[in-house]
């Protein structure tokens, strides 16, 4: 995870949070938490066994009570865990003490696309591609061994800084709601609510709550079209409107909302990845990979 994010959960939230300065586990000594989420926290901690720096994600209290909610959590950790590439942030253990379900992974020094979009969009298209192609690459690995992110957003795609040679690698984070594939994957929350990020949920989460690789395909085009305009491509009032826009209405043209002309391909190439019929996308995120090399 990226620790420049610390700078937006405040001073005084972090130094009254009862995980700071804990030593979990007898093995991560807890610093300082950099990032918030629905489900979980995510602290700066130092592996005092290795003597490194780490990024421990702690569920949020009560939910750890859930034996069945935590169980996933623990499932779904150690699918993660089985990713190794260069543009996947590294999962290295998850444990449980007292009712606190953790995971510890790989700390990313750098920023998120999300503030990446902020500073430098609506972008050219060999530069949104260079972005999108890392995020590509890493979903492709994870699809060719049977795992479906359900959560490609620009939040959990971090640019990770070499502060030696001031290098860059994008790196995608938070597969913590990856579940393996089987045929299509029915995933919804406790309650029915639907798991993932309302901008970026492709049509069949919404209608029905299953999903396979095309449901990251889609959302990866919803990022495309994000980083060449500045703006997500369905908005309104409430996520209910949003979700209703994703079922009913094509993600429109990038070259519509540009400055600039786009060349055709561009528009073509993010009309076949957010097809609102899955069966029009292509099947992983590999098989985009290899089209977009062809362009």
């Amino acid at each position: 995870m990226s620790v420049d994010r610390h700078a937006r959960t405040g001073v005084d939230a972090v130094a009254s949070d009862p995980m700071n300065g804990r030593l979990l586990d007898g093995r991560y000594r807890i610093r300082s938490r950099i990032a918030r989420g629905g489900m979980a926290s995510v602290y700066e901690a130092t592996d005092i066994r290795l003597d490194r720096t780490v990024a421990v994600k702690v569920m949020h209290p009560g939910l750890g009570d859930d034996d069945e909610f935590a169980a996933r959590f623990v499932r779904e950790a150690r699918a993660a865990a089985r990713l190794s590439h260069p543009n996947v942030v590294s999962v290295y253990d998850q444990g449980d003490e007292d009712g606190t379900v953790y995971l510890a992974m790989e700390c990313v020094h750098g920023h998120t696309l999300r503030d990446l979009i902020r500073k430098e969009s609506p972008m050219s298209p060999a530069r949104a591609i260079a972005l999108v192609e890392p995020v590509l690459s890493a979903l492709a690995s994870a699809h060719r061994a049977g795992l479906i992110h359900r959560d490609i957003k620009p939040e959990n795609v971090l640019i990770a800084t070499d502060p030696d040679s001031g290098s860059s690698r994008v790196k995608v984070a938070d597969f913590g709601l990856a579940k393996a594939v089987s045929a299509d994957t029915q995933h919804t929350a406790t309650g029915g609510v639907i798991i993932g990020t309302v901008s970026y949920l492709a049509p069949e989460l919404v209608v029905d709550g299953t999903s396979d690789a095309r449901a990251d395909v889609y959302a990866a085009g919803v990022v495309l079209y994000e980083l060449l305009t500045g703006r997500k491509p369905h908005e309104g009032d409430s996520p209910i409107q949003v979700a209703y826009k994703h079922v009913h209405e094509d993600i429109p043209a990038p070259s519509l909302s540009t400055p600039a002309p786009l060349p055709a391909y561009v528009d073509a190439l993010v009309a076949l990845v957010s097809a609102r019929n899955r069966a029009q996308r292509p099947a992983a995120a590999g098989v985009l990979l290899h089209r977009m090399h062809c362009l």
